[in-house]
């Protein structure tokens, strides 16, 4: 759950809480009770900073996890109430356009650009005049395929050709960037970074190259979750997924044919901004 407040030129902060919403989604098709309530209490504590700060609009959306989930209308409910705004339900396609437009905020030429966006239950290709959905995310991932941590050498394989087949029909095009948006890709450019806490300064435009990327790979999947949960940089919430994550993102450079990815703290969430202020 992230929220992010701005008034288009100053931005008040960024606020991230891993609740694991999507937990379970997979297999079940509904959002357990456990992960309702942990995304409500982050919400209730989003409501105290917004109205601490004078928000005056507000706009939520929901992604892969409500998709899937047929009691998301329970979320809803008590989203709303909590927020003070219902949240809107959008496509993978919608998803990956605010992805692209908050990622490539500054750049003059977009047309060899494309961005990438791993979630828990899906994953986003976006150029400036097309866009993919791959039902694979981190969470998703984990639950099918990455049970254990360590994982033994059957599960990783198993789990790395599975993503590669599910990335096999995505578009190859001639790009010059490849951008990386969203707490996947910033979690592995923080611990490719060795950094000794999250440091947003330090992630924003940093350019992960494919050996960081391997590298990070290589760590994380001789480690337990208890392990992987005490490396300094990583949020200890995302320690069950950030090897699935690291496996779709390790499979995406493949698939695009790059050698380098430039992450960006700029996300969906800036373009969901950028909307609703050219509203008023």
């Amino acid at each position: 759950m992230r929220l992010l407040i701005t008034d288009g030129v100053h931005e008040d902060g960024r606020w991230v809480e891993v609740t694991g919403l999507g937990v379970g989604v997979d297999a079940t098709g509904v959002l357990s009770t456990e992960a309702i309530a942990r995304t409500i209490g982050a919400f209730d504590r989003f409501r105290g900073i917004m109205n601490g700060l004078g928000v005056e609009r507000r706009m939520a959306i929901a992604t892969s996890a409500s998709r899937d989930a047929a009691n998301r209308e329970e979320l809803f409910d008590r989203a709303e109430h909590a927020l003070g705004v219902r949240p809107s339900l959008i496509s993978g396609d919608k998803e990956a356009r605010y992805a692209f437009a908050g990622a490539t905020q500054g750049f003059k030429d977009v047309s060899d650009i494309t961005v990438t966006d791993i979630g828990g239950g899906s994953t986003e290709f976006v150029t400036n005049d097309s866009s993919q959905s791959v039902d694979i995310g981190s969470v998703r991932l984990t639950e099918r395929l990455l049970p254990d941590r360590p994982p033994d050498i059957g599960q990783l394989a198993t789990a790395i050709d599975s993503v590669g087949d599910l990335l096999g029909e995505v578009d190859r095009r001639e790009l010059k960037t490849h951008i990386g948006v969203a707490g996947t890709w910033t979690s592995i450019a923080a611990i490719a970074q060795e950094l000794p806490s999250y440091d947003r300064e330090r992630v924003h435009r940093f350019v992960l190259t494919n050996d960081d990327l391997n590298r990070v790979g290589e760590k994380l999947k001789q480690l337990t979750i208890e392990e992987t949960a005490t490396i300094p940089s990583l949020d200890p919430n995302r320690a069950p997924v950030i090897l699935a994550g690291t496996v779709i993102a390790t499979k995406i450079v493949e698939a695009l044919g790059v050698d380098e990815t430039t992450i960006s703290e700029d996300d969906s969430l800036d373009g969901v901004a950028m909307e609703l202020l050219a509203l008023t």
